[in-house]
């Protein structure tokens, strides 16, 4: 794997001509309009990229775009890979590690999530402060190179604390409101159900959803700082009567991109 992730790392550099992004940026479901602040963009679809994945699910653009935000030079990972799609560990964290041959060091990762606290309202935006893995993987059984070499990672701090500060000043300068709370992922595609939804709760999840974990724990195992927002683009199963659709999350997300991009142009500028 890692001699394709060179191949991957050496034909991005290719197009580049010197440009070193600072910072790593994952778009969620639905919120592919917060680029439109990107400057100088440089946009290179995943299908022309070597050994690069193809997202397959709507809402994820499947590019790589690079360019400037509030003076620091960005990388916009647009589109994701998920459990659901019947990717394996390896395929939905293979452009973290593009993110770390690039000598990237600060990772953003955003998500559409289902609502599980009370207070929560669609088009909400949660800092997540930890997450809990339900998805039954972790992308460093067997060892990441596929030889065995197994790491023990340490979770205790997987969202920076020291981003996260910045974050809550970001938003409060921005006065954009945040919640703060615990992601909870799952495999889907299927959403939960009221009695799943009422034991995450009890384990005490904030937010549901189905990606992002698997990409956070392969950030820390190469020691990149990570933050993440999760974007409340409807309430969970059994905290509403009404039927949960991916339509749904997709049209709440790009009702909720503003105050999104307002938000994370503030954060990287205080980088």
């Amino acid at each position: 794997m890692m001699a394709n992730v060179k191949e991957t790392k050496d034909f991005l550099e290719s197009k580049l001509a010197g440009f070193k992004p600072d910072v790593a940026l994952v778009i969620g479901s639905g919120l592919g309009g917060i680029t439109q602040g990107v400057t100088k963009p440089v946009v290179i679809p995943y299908t022309d990229i070597p050994h690069f994945p193809k997202p397959t699910v709507a809402g994820h653009a499947g590019q790589i775009i690079l360019g400037e935000l509030a003076g620091k030079k960005l990388l916009v990972l647009s589109g994701r890979f998920h459990c659901y799609e019947g990717r394996s560990p390896a395929e939905i964290t293979y452009p973290i590690h593009v993110v770390d041959a690039l000598g990237v060091k600060v990772l953003i990762v955003t998500n559409a999530a289902g609502g599980i606290n009370p207070q929560y309202k669609p088009g909400d935006l949660m800092v997540i402060e930890d997450h809990i893995n339900h998805l039954g993987i972790n992308p460093l059984i067997g060892g990441v190179n596929g030889d065995g070499g197994v790491k023990f990672i340490d979770m205790s701090q997987a969202y920076s604390p020291r981003l996260r500060e910045k974050l809550d000043a970001a938003a409060e300068k921005q006065q954009v409101p945040v919640w703060r709370g615990v992601y909870l992922a799952t495999t889907g595609p299927s959403y939960e159900t009221p009695a799943e939804i009422k034991a995450f709760a009890w384990i005490g999840a904030d937010a549901v959803g189905m990606s992002t974990v698997p990409e956070v724990i392969m950030a820390r195992y190469h020691n990149i700082e990570v933050v993440g927002i999760s974007c409340i683009t409807n309430l969970a199963a059994g905290i509403s009567s009404k039927k949960l659709s991916h339509d749904e999350v997709l049209e709440v997300g790009r009702t909720a991109q503003g105050k999104l991009a307002r938000l994370l142009t503030e954060f990287i500028g205080a980088l």
